[in-house]
């Protein structure tokens, strides 16, 4: 497992760096993340230039307010957003626009903002935008004046609730100024295809719309390089175009690779289109364009074919939080988030139930890491009193546009969804609108199916087959027991489990493997997150009782449904899940928690039974316990400090597992898998001491002196051996000094209601975590942690 963790470590730090290329590719697109004033509240008159805000916090984006917070059970977003604030808030920026810039068209690039952003250039407003989960632009040019400009941002998340799960609040993405000539290839407006792959050839589709802004007809030219990921061109193309006085064009070009890389999961190869737009040799636009060469095929009959190869999905559900982040899409969290699912044996994801940030998609593009890109929660018909219902007829043909047009080349993204569990789902207007919303997807990418979320839990299933009809794929919900009669009735529908329970695993793997109408199940959810409040938590008697949508239950104020815990740690049902779909990882220990060890517990309907890798049970000596193998090999062998307990089959009759009952006492398991009878692979638990040692795991040891840059930080309290303490509840402090900043702390108790932007964090289960920010000078970053009865312990990081 060490490993493993070690391997995704360097791929973090890989794929990090080829983000961080891939952002700054662009001359004309620039960062303006830094320098902001922000106040929350109401300020009628901050959009005005002149406007004093001298008194106002400095910030650099992104930013969540929201998680800077305190939980408070009577905060209006309640449950669904974990407890924590929301209202207005105002942003405001200098922006210094150069006299060279005067004759440009300047735009400005807002990634995400949630919500109901309105956004104002020297006092004119430009807009509002209320979705909070779309990219958007707006053209600046005819306000802005040489010198300073003043952009002001009212952001207003006040009317509750408007979501069902942890949204943030506040300019939680990126903000770019983008600054073009007249003559320009439009933004979004690049299509790349590969409507023909093999391991000889691929035919590359280039379709460009080009942008003449001035008064005059135009000639210029149009070139196309192709370069592999050895920055080699493999193709070009060049053509003469005439284009009207404000006017475009589109240029489609078909351009041949000769024996290309193929992007597959395993392979996630990753090639550059670089259009270059020139006027009497004079370059007037670049665009940098990453896409992928592959090929996606499905039918009921054969399954879903990536380049010819057949793959069933083992898929999670996200949301967009980065945990004791919020919403704040750093680049560093947003790759973490992508290296962590593809580290814990997914080969897809769907992000629910919103667009994702670019660079997420960029990180899954590098890793080969499939996505089904999700569009909206809802329709016409509200879930929550203030949710997209309310703009949803006058915005959703603009809100699918910045979805699909935004991120049609990720060659990552193999659906789209249009919705999930719409609650007008029986009525003819819903089969109306699916029409309506698929066939605007497909008009704007034809190359993807689309797909949509569909559950009930009564027994009039049969009723959503016109609803279903207006799909390429059936998203079903929890409902992988209907899909062998709806196959009998409609042996067309291809079949994919959009969210299951994660108790469900071995059923639903099942049902994957042996079913080539079914493509894949995607477990609700991959990690957990903030927001709904109390899902997949198990609890004790005496506790309050029920599902998370039956009640409050603050201090829960997020979700543990996740194969991988808030501090990217996985638990076993993660383990396991991956051992059913590869051969990666093929064996696993693991003990079951005691029934009234701590309390009687209690399941929920997305629990499972608290399992932990823990050989520590304080005051159950001579107590019978079950200890837990998974295996996909033949058999397994359990010792007990050295003496054999048993051998067990671990087929698929036993579903990969084995369970030996034992008595506890202090010590050493062993695990051992058993192959052609040799003992070929072996897992240890051992029994810690006392809590003795601070333990500090960087996943990288320097950071960019960029004002961005992340460091993720494990802590783990062991004894004075290093095995970790799974009970030590340490209070733990921060301490840190030179070129960086916390920005968060955690651990993986939901029920903790410390600010994740605290300085002082409980240990749970022998570990936290600590977020480091670096800022903008070279230097070193020293942290320090303390513990009562502890010896001190301190990091030396790079910024460079």
């Amino acid at each position: 497992m060490r490993t493993l963790q070690y391997f995704w470590a360097a791929i973090f730090a890989l794929v990090s760096t080829t983000i961080v290329a891939q952002n700054n590719i662009s001359e004309k697109k620039s960062k303006i993340d830094f320098g902001w004033k922000f106040k929350l509240g109401d300020y009628p008159l901050a959009s005005e230039q002149n406007f004093d805000d001298s008194m106002w916090r400095e910030l650099d984006l992104p930013h969540d307010w929201s998680v800077e917070g305190n939980f408070d059970a009577k905060h209006p977003m309640g449950n669904d957003g974990g407890y924590l604030p929301a209202g207005i808030g105002w942003y405001r920026k200098v922006l210094n626009v150069a006299s060279s810039q005067m004759n440009k068209k300047l735009s400005l690039y807002f990634e995400g903002v949630y919500m109901n952003a309105e956004v104002f250039i020297n006092g004119t407003s430009l807009g509002i935008r209320p979705y909070g989960f779309s990219s958007f632009f707006h053209d600046i040019s005819p306000y802005v004046k040489e010198g300073k400009n003043v952009v002001a941002v009212r952001v207003d998340n006040s009317q509750q609730k408007n979501c069902r799960w942890y949204t943030g609040s506040g300019i939680y993405r990126h903000v770019w100024l983008i600054t073009e000539n007249p003559i320009h290839a439009t933004q979004w407006g690049t299509i790349i295809t590969t409507p023909q792959v093999d391991a000889k050839q691929a035919l590359v589709n280039v379709h460009v719309n080009v942008q003449n802004e001035t008064n005059s007809s135009e000639q210029v030219i149009v070139e196309i390089n192709i370069l592999d990921k050895k920055n080699k061109i493999t193709g070009k193309s060049s053509l003469m175009v005439d284009i009207q006085a404000n006017n475009s064009k589109d240029i489609i070009e078909n351009i041949i690779v000769k024996s290309p890389y193929l992007w597959a999961v395993e392979s996630p190869n990753l090639y550059r289109a670089v259009i270059k737009i020139f006027q009497k040799n004079n370059l007037l636009d670049q665009s940098n364009i990453s896409f992928g060469v592959r090929k996606i095929e499905y039918s009921a009959a054969k399954g879903f074919i990536l380049n010819d190869n057949k793959l069933k999905l083992n898929g999670g559900c996200v949301h967009h939080d980065n945990g004791p982040l919020g919403a704040a899409a750093y680049d560093q969290a947003e790759v973490k988030k992508a290296v962590l699912l593809k580290g814990a044996g997914f080969n897809a994801v769907r992000t629910s139930h919103n667009p994702p940030s670019e660079v997420f998609l960029q990180a899954c593009d590098s890793i080969g890491l499939l996505v089904i890109n999700e569009s909206f929660d809802g329709w016409r018909e509200e879930k929550n009193t203030y949710d997209y219902s309310i703009y949803f007829d006058k915005w959703w043909k603009k809100d699918i546009e910045a979805l699909v047009m935004r991120d049609r080349n990720h060659p990552s993204i193999i659906m789209w969804s249009i919705g999930n569990e719409i609650i007008e789902r029986k009525t003819l207007e819903a089969v109306q609108t699916a029409h309506k919303l698929a066939n605007h997807v497909r008009k704007l990418d034809s190359t993807r199916p689309v797909t949509s979320a569909m559950t009930t839990w009564d027994n009039d299933w049969e009723v959503f087959d016109p609803l279903f009809a207006m799909h390429d794929i059936g998203g079903y919900n929890y409902q992988m027991h209907r899909a062998v009669s709806d196959h009998e009735r409609v042996p067309s529908r291809i079949i994919l489990q959009t969210e299951s329970y994660p108790r469900d695993a071995f059923n639903n793997w099942k049902a994957v493997n042996d079913n080539s109408y079914i493509i894949g199940d995607f477990v609700w959810t991959a990690m957990d997150y903030l927001g709904e409040s109390g899902i997949g938590r198990y609890y004790y008697k005496g506790d309050v009782k029920g599902e998370h949508y039956e009640r409050d239950l603050f201090p829960w104020h997020g979700a543990y449904c996740g194969d991988i815990d808030l501090i990217g740690w996985r638990k076993p049902i993660s383990h396991y899940r991956e051992m059913l779909y590869s051969y990666r990882e093929m064996l696993y220990l693991a003990v079951k928690e005691p029934n009234n060890y701590y309390g009687e517990i209690q399941e929920t309907l997305w629990s499972v039974w608290p399992t932990w890798e823990s050989w520590n049970w304080p005051g159950y000596e001579g107590k019978m316990i079950d200890v837990e193998i998974y295996s996909t090999y033949p058999s397994v062998r359990l010792y007990q400090d050295g003496k054999l307990v048993g051998e067990k089959s671990t087929t698929r009759e036993e579903e990969f597992k084995a369970v030996f009952q034992i008595p506890y006492k202090a010590g050493e398991l062993k695990a051992t898998a058993i192959l052609n009878g040799k003992e070929v692979q072996t897992q240890i638990l051992k029994t810690a001491g006392k809590t003795s040692l601070i333990k500090l795991t960087p996943d990288r040891t320097a950071l960019k002196a960029d004002g961005q840059d992340l460091v993720y930080i494990n802590i783990d309290l062991t004894d004075l051996q290093g095995v970790r303490e799974p009970n030590a509840d340490n209070l733990l402090s921060f301490e840190i000094e030179g070129e960086g900043i916390i920005v968060g702390s955690a651990n993986a108790n939901l029920k903790d209601t410390a600010s994740y932007a605290s300085n002082k964090r409980k240990a749970w289960k022998g570990q936290a975590l600590i977020i480091i920010k670096s800022k903008k000078e070279k230097g070193s970053i020293i942290l320090s942690v303390k513990s009562p009865d502890l010896k001190d312990v301190s990091l030396k990081l790079k910024v460079e």
